[in-house]
């Protein structure tokens, strides 16, 4: 099994995309993305409770103004909405954010014309997206996106992985997932047992799904040792 990266080369065989890496590994890869000399769009993908969080923070801090991070979760639908189409009790599911509008502004990021591109941000706090909060300007090198859904084929999805230059899927061992998702709900007030319900009935739904999108990813990332997530994680 490969344990490290050329950092100099950005490209990885795909006959074996999977690596046991570190999360040092996984920031000299993505510095080395930053120094291709044009825009590069990065998605960081792999299901809840990966550590996506964890590990785009690491870049982001290790870049600096090299990088700007775009999160799938600012396209969130309101909770008024999920409720208006009777999906409030599923929010975090594929059918429950703005596609087309994440699509939109990841071709913008592409396209690399404007002198700032503003991007959503999701707020755990409030459950609810604060649009305009991430600008992105002209000159930086990289984007990087991450979610959950990144990779998936339909229900508008599948239009995403052509704006991506380079995907990586984060591979954690499910106990550890469903761990730090439990711990997640808890923070959120959640009791001991509804934590466990939703995680049972919500994320590990959404987690299979995730799953099954890994095969399209450029990098399957097993963590070495796995990252600890952030507090609101």
């Amino acid at each position: 099994m490969v344990t490290n990266v050329d950092t100099t080369k950005p490209e990885i065989a795909l006959s074996d995309p999977t690596h046991d890496l570190s999360v040092d590994d996984l920031v000299e890869r993505a510095r080395a993305l930053a120094r291709s000399g044009r825009r590069t769009v990065l998605g960081i993908t792999g299901a809840p409770g990966a550590g996506k969080s964890t590990v785009c923070a690491a870049l982001v801090d290790a870049l600096g103004d090299q990088v700007a991070l775009v999160g799938m979760d600012g396209f969130h639908l309101a909770d008024e909405e999920l409720v208006r189409l009777g999906r409030r009790e599923r929010k975090g599911a594929p059918d429950t954010f703005d596609v087309a509008g994440y699509v939109a502004l990841l071709r913008r990021l592409r396209r690399q014309t404007e002198p700032v591109v503003y991007a959503p941000r999701f707020d755990r706090g409030l459950e609810a997206a604060i649009a305009g909060a991430v600008p992105v300007h002209l000159h930086t090198p990289l984007v990087i996106t991450e979610g959950n859904y990144l990779l998936l084929d339909d229900l508008g999805w599948q239009a995403v992985r052509p704006c991506l230059d380079e995907a990586w899927f984060l591979d954690v061992p499910p106990d550890v997932r469903s761990e730090r998702l439990e711990a997640r709900r808890r923070s959120f007030g959640d009791t001991p047992d509804d934590a466990r319900v939703w995680v049972a009935n919500v994320d590990t739904a959404n987690g299979l799904v995730v799953e099954a999108t890994r095969a399209r990813a450029d990098l399957v990332a097993r963590l070495t040792p796995a990252p600890t997530p952030p507090k609101e994680l």
